[in-house]
């Protein structure tokens, strides 16, 4: 089964940090998944207060994709529109996303809530999903 995921971290600004296309590439669908992704980040607000996790499972739905959330202490929201439901495997995905995001705080020459530019990075989210996704 080919499964498309696309990822995105958003900035406690809701503007994007970083966002990649998991999977099969269409390039007619990037505008549309990143329309529904932001579109969920009102109920992401919203679920966040309802709940002590950091991973808040699915939040939203638009025809057949799911839009789960995983959010930091620092509010920072990871963000995975998918198909296919598996609870545990995206979760164990968001968790290793956000400890590699917390690497890259780490890093001197990154500033906060800028884009994440790093080819090292983007090779490691892909290694995830292959990992967890996959």
């Amino acid at each position: 089964m080919s499964s498309t995921y696309y990822f995105a971290i958003v900035g406690t600004n809701d503007s994007p940090l970083y966002e990649t296309e998991l999977g099969v590439q269409r390039d007619e669908s990037k505008y549309l998944n990143q329309f529904i992704v932001h579109a969920a980040l009102d109920l992401v607000d919203d679920a966040q207060f309802m709940s002590t996790a950091c991973y808040l499972k699915i939040v939203d739905r638009y025809n057949d994709w799911n839009v789960s959330a995983y959010v930091t202490p620092s509010n920072t929201r990871l963000m995975l529109l998918h198909e296919a439901k598996a609870d545990d495997a995206i979760r164990l995905f968001f968790t290793d996303c956000h400890e590699l995001y917390l690497k890259t705080l780490l890093n001197p020459f990154y500033e906060p809530n800028t884009l994440i530019q790093s080819q090292a990075f983007d090779t490691k989210v892909n290694v995830l999903a292959k990992k967890y996704l996959f």
